[in-house]
């Protein structure tokens, strides 16, 4: 397991574009890849910025964890996510000064939108502006800064947090094809106050090309931290974990949960075979029903587990992915 990331800043340092141009002439193995991820200010740092509400999170509260594909679409996403009344958020695949994404950042102009404290924590540094369908939504040639990463959400303060970078070959650096890349997937977790007392909150995005080992070994990862590090405390873990992608589809083959069960971590996804996939703007085609999406929970009590439709007012797709979302009523005894 890699050493957790404790340092935050307001703002992420970003490496300049002559530097990241540079990043595509590295040998293409892995330790040319850890020597330059260890070097690097913005992938060993979390930015922690937005303004929180004072006080402590009461019971009953709402949980969402969405991959936002990108977040093409920052406001309509987080009128769904104030549609659903969550005070804690978990997302996946949020730019960062990108082209695709018209250079903007999309977690911080959310967490405005919903008076929110955010935390972000760049994945992968891109070196080009994404694959074939992302291009034409590209305005610019260049990205400004190049991130994509996960984020947390919370209308109180997210303490301590942290990134956790995943075990893992950096593979889309090694063959990326149209998405040359330099980073690790990785998970982003913060210590919420509630009227209870702490716990811990985690989002992540494990592997889509990856295979049911290095699933489990990546969900073993962030098990080991929330015992090593933050022992005692309930656990909220949510997030893409990619369960069946490229791997048929079947998601109770996966042995992520067998190890989260055996850690005492109960699963929840709305319907228990409901898929979180859908057709959005960049992915035209209809995708392979996959059920991707999960919370795992210990010590937590849950109410319920729905499945949003990712759809704004308008019926716009919002991403490929289908929000999440869980409600915590309780610590259990």
């Amino acid at each position: 397991m890699h050493n957790m990331v404790t340092d935050r800043v307001s703002a992420l340092s970003v490496p300049g574009h002559d530097e990241r141009a540079g990043f595509r002439d590295l040998e293409r193995s892995i330790p040319a890849h850890k020597q330059k991820q260890r070097a690097l200010a913005c992938l060993n740092t979390v930015e922690v910025n937005g303004q929180s509400t004072p006080g402590l999170l009461d019971f009953p509260f709402n949980v969402a964890a969405w991959n936002l594909q990108r977040g093409l679409f920052p406001a309509e996403s987080a009128a769904l996510l104030k549609q659903e009344n969550a005070a804690l958020v978990m997302l996946s695949e949020m730019d960062n000064g990108m082209a695709r994404t018209g250079q903007r950042h999309p977690t911080a102009e959310m967490a405005e939108a919903l008076s929110m404290q955010y935390a972000y924590g760049v994945e992968f540094i891109e070196l080009g502006l994404g694959n074939t369908e992302e291009r034409p939504y590209c305005r610019d040639d260049f990205n400004t800064k190049g991130f994509h990463g996960n984020a947390m959400m919370s209308r109180v303060e997210l303490n301590d947090a942290f990134i956790l970078p995943l075990s893992g070959d950096p593979i889309w650096f090694l063959n990326g094809g149209d998405q040359p890349r330099v980073g690790a997937r990785m998970a982003i977790g913060a210590v919420i106050e509630t009227r209870s007392g702490p716990m811990l909150a985690i989002s992540t995005h494990l592997e889509s090309h990856g295979d049911i080992k290095t699933r489990e070994i990546q969900t073993a990862d962030i098990l080991e931290l929330a015992d090593r590090h933050f022992s005692g405390l309930p656990v909220l873990i949510g997030g893409d974990l990619n369960t069946g992608n490229r791997t048929g589809g079947d998601f109770n083959r996966e042995t992520l949960f067998t190890r989260a069960e055996q850690k005492g971590y109960l699963r929840h996804s709305g319907d228990s075979d409901a898929i979180t996939t859908r057709q959005s703007l960049i992915s035209k085609k209809d995708p392979f029903p996959l059920k991707l999406d999960w919370f795992l929970t210990r010590g937590l009590e849950v109410g319920e587990s729905r499945i949003v439709p990712a759809l704004g007012d308008d019926g716009t797709p919002l991403s490929d992915h289908d929000m999440i979302t869980c409600r915590i009523t309780g610590f259990t005894n």
